[in-house]
């Protein structure tokens, strides 16, 4: 990658979908660097997953297509389980702030973390570039290099109003905390049992006196089982990161049990495991994760979701094909991720601008397909290409270099 010696920055139309922490940082570094931003939302308010709700899907599980979603996962008692420290933005920090209702814990409830982001976009005027209540139907890419941005608008007595526009660039930050993923389960569609999704747990009183499965071993899937666990009659953990030998009581609780994944779900209301348990449960909850999901996106087939691998990205950012004019930010997971978001954004206006160049699109397809050799060699199943964990900070530097940005 190199930085371009042009002397004046290009300035484009640029779209923005969703107003989440991701498209809120998007917009203001895509106007800092001279851009003319929309930023299109879907809902009445900024916060995108950090809009609590106590509203639930009508399919548990959300799998009809056909479904009105809820685009937050949130549940009622959520805390961050990254310090405060690590979830501001560079020149904005998540420090307690005075005011009714503060939360000054260093793992703060959600509401902390949607009034972060409210002061965040009032501080630098990133309100008024958003479009509410305005759903991105469609984006395509036409003949002259542009997109071509459909979108729809409610009006106050029902009805939409549709809008074609053609942008120079689109970003991509809908977030990927909606669309759940599912246990495989053989014979589930046998057992007589209720399941649900963790996208759709709000508070654990429907789990009162009920002998409950989690499937999952994420700190949500903790957190709820605790949290399940005070009214419920039995907890019982299923969990792929274990021996299959393993059932044990978690220590302090009377009622919650670890193992190993499940084997078979049967029409008599029992589950057996691989450790070789069985029990009758009431209801299945998983804690399993989300699929990425771009509805709206009009590709050809360029740009896919293959098992979770949203691909072909260059650094999970630019599609070789079509870059720069369309990006993504915030698809890498276990990271952090608002910073995350910012320098990926930073990165992204910098390109738009002519300030950044990147390598040709050969170059980013050899990297793209570098990066899957490695992970299939390594044993890395597909769903995993987007997680950061140990390479989170070599690639936090690597875009920071590209930037002259320190991280500290």
């Amino acid at each position: 990658m190199q930085t371009s010696n042009a002397t004046s920055l290009t300035s484009r139309h640029v779209a923005v979908i969703g107003a989440g922490a991701s498209g809120l940082v998007a917009a203001r570094e895509l106007r800092r660097e001279g851009h003319q931003v929309v930023v299109f939302e879907k809902d009445s308010q900024i916060g995108g997953t950090w809009v609590y709700t106590p509203q639930v899907e009508t399919d548990p599980l959300g799998l009809d297509p056909t479904r009105q979603i809820v685009h937050s996962s949130l549940y009622k008692s959520l805390r961050t389980n990254l310090p405060r420290e690590s979830m501001g933005f560079m020149d904005y920090p998540f420090v307690p702030r005075a005011g009714e209702g503060s939360d000054p814990r260093r793992f703060p409830g959600h509401a902390e973390v949607l009034k972060y982001l409210q002061d965040f976009a009032r501080e630098f005027g990133i309100e008024e570039m958003v479009r509410f209540e305005c759903e991105v139907v469609s984006v395509e890419m036409v003949d002259n290099k542009k997109l071509k941005v459909k979108s729809k608008r409610r009006r106050l007595d029902g009805d939409d109003d549709l809008l074609d526009e053609v942008f120079d660039a689109v970003v991509v930050c809908n977030g990927h905390f909606t669309q759940p993923r599912i246990a495989e389960i053989p014979g589930i569609n046998l057992w007589p049992g209720k399941q649900t999704h963790s996208h759709n747990y709000r508070t654990p009183e429907p789990f009162r006196d009920k002998v409950v499965i989690i499937i999952g071993s994420s700190a949500s899937a903790m957190d709820i089982s605790l949290e399940i666990g005070g009214i419920a009659k039995e907890v019982h953990i299923a969990s792929r990161s274990v021996a299959d030998d393993t059932c044990e009581k978690q220590a302090g609780c009377d009622n919650i049990w670890l193992h190993s994944m499940i084997e078979s779900a049967h029409k008599d209301g029992s589950v057996a495991f691989r450790d070789g348990n069985s029990i009758v449960a009431d209801i299945i909850l998983h804690c399993t994760g989300y699929k990425y999901c771009f509805p709206f996106l009009k590709t050809n087939g360029i740009v896919t979701v293959d098992d979770n691998r949203v691909g072909p990205l260059y650094k999970h950012v630019f599609p070789p094909i079509f870059a720069p004019q369309l990006s993504f930010v915030g698809i890498p997971f276990r990271n952090l991720p608002f910073p995350s978001f910012e320098i990926q954004s930073k990165w992204i206006a910098g390109v738009l601008s002519d300030r950044i160049v990147l390598p040709s699109q050969e170059d980013m397809m050899e990297d793209v397909n570098t990066l899957y050799s490695t992970l299939e060699d390594s044993g890395v199943p597909k769903h995993y290409t987007h997680n950061m964990g140990d390479t989170m900070i070599d690639y936090s530097v690597w875009v920071c270099f590209s930037l002259s940005v320190s991280l500290l």
